[in-house]
């Protein structure tokens, strides 16, 4: 099936994935959906170098990019990103320490702890306004990138013109209707309506709520794609019957075998219900929903300091991340998903989600067809 946005991007059917990963949104680009890669955990260098390999294992399918540019952020963060490291409060670093060795987390060996604040510090520069338009002007030089999404608030007028001007389509994501007009009126040509369900940074209004009134709200100026608890082909029908051109998703991809996730990872989401997940700051400093855990539920307790402004926070929360993973300490692992995570069952590959979900699309279909 496709929909208008598929053809404006030249994809075949209005599958938009998100993903860390480039061979996730290659695989679901070769598919014949849009693979988006989300670019805020990279440095210049390295997104340059994702996006090159993307280009070589896609063949002539289209794809996106998707970074942040933050209406709010901690404004010292506008310094060189190798020193945010001494940004970072102390007391803060010994709140995270204290928790860690309680469940008995080791540091990290002098050496790795180096290096990954270093790259920690690199990365998480791009989460500040001139750090995503770094990435913005890389992903203009790649040919196929057919959409720049903001995935915070909506894009500055000179990024919206600059994507424009290149002859490419931009997005923003908003979770209430309002943003959606914003977003529209500043010339977003295409708005993600993310409901709570959503992984990553969402608001709290849901999926089945939002959908229609972005839609109603955009009015036809700009195409409204749905995000939020999307795994199943049934959902895509939904989205379509409520008047969306696609859908974006991003938890259902987090069980293939592409995924960015290493085995202990992966099994932590697959053994996460849909009620264990949880919405809060302590990621990026911004609401996120994701896996709940000691480590998430550490900072809503009294007495916890106050969370960093971003992108600090995920400088310092990621640091405690590589610690958990590397020890295996399950009770502490957190990770962005959304409350479809129950849906993730077991290991599969990019193409049977692909197959599955419009195997699945084309049945909600013929039982609609069949009503009367």
């Amino acid at each position: 099936m496709r929909t208008a946005i598929c053809e404006t991007l030249g994809c075949e059917v209005p599958i938009f994935a998100f993903s860390h990963c480039r061979d996730v949104v290659a695989g679901v680009t070769r598919a014949g959906g849009f693979g988006v890669l989300g670019g805020s955990t990279f440095t210049p260098e390295q997104f340059a170098r994702e996006l090159d390999w993307i280009d070589e294992h896609t063949g002539d399918g289209p794809y996106g990019v998707d970074v942040l540019v933050p209406s709010t952020y901690d404004a010292r963060a506008d310094v060189p990103p190798e020193e945010l490291e001494r940004l970072i409060p102390q007391e803060h670093r010994d709140f995270l320490d204290a928790i860690l060795a309680e469940h008995g987390v080791p540091e990290l060996p002098p050496e790795e702890r180096t290096r990954l604040r270093r790259e920690l510090a690199a990365g998480r520069g791009a989460m500040t306004p001139d750090g995503a338009r770094r990435l913005v002007d890389i992903a203009l030089t790649h040919p196929r990138v057919g959409l720049v999404a903001s995935a915070l608030g909506t894009p500055p007028p000179d990024v919206v013109a600059q994507v424009h001007e290149q002859g490419r389509l931009i997005g923003a994501l908003c979770g209430r209707a309002r943003h959606a007009e914003k977003h529209v009126a500043a010339g977003v040509d295409l708005v993600v309506a993310q409901g709570t369900e959503a992984g990553g940074h969402t608001g709290d209004i849901t999926t089945m709520v939002l959908v229609p009134d972005v839609v109603a709200a955009v009015a036809g100026r700009a195409a409204v794609v749905a995000a939020g608890g999307i795994t199943h082909g049934s959902q895509v029908a939904a989205a379509l019957a409520m008047g969306a051109q696609g859908v974006w998703t991003g938890t259902v991809w987090l069980g293939t075998r592409e995924s960015e996730l290493d085995d202990f990872e992966r099994r932590r989401v697959i053994e996460t219900p849909a009620e264990g997940t949880v919405r809060g700051r302590a990621r990026t400093g911004k609401t996120v929903r994701m896996i709940r855990s000691a480590l998430s539920d550490a900072w809503e307790a009294p007495g916890a300091p106050a969370v960093l402004p971003t992108p600090l926070q995920g400088v310092l929360y990621n640091e405690a991340h590589a610690r958990v993973v590397r020890a295996r300490a399950d009770g502490l692992f957190s990770f962005p998903v959304g409350q479809s995570v129950g849906a993730v069952r077991g290991e599969t590959t990019v193409a049977e989600v692909m197959y599955r979900l419009q195997e699945e699309l084309g049945e909600a279909l013929e039982r609609l067809g069949g009503l009367s």
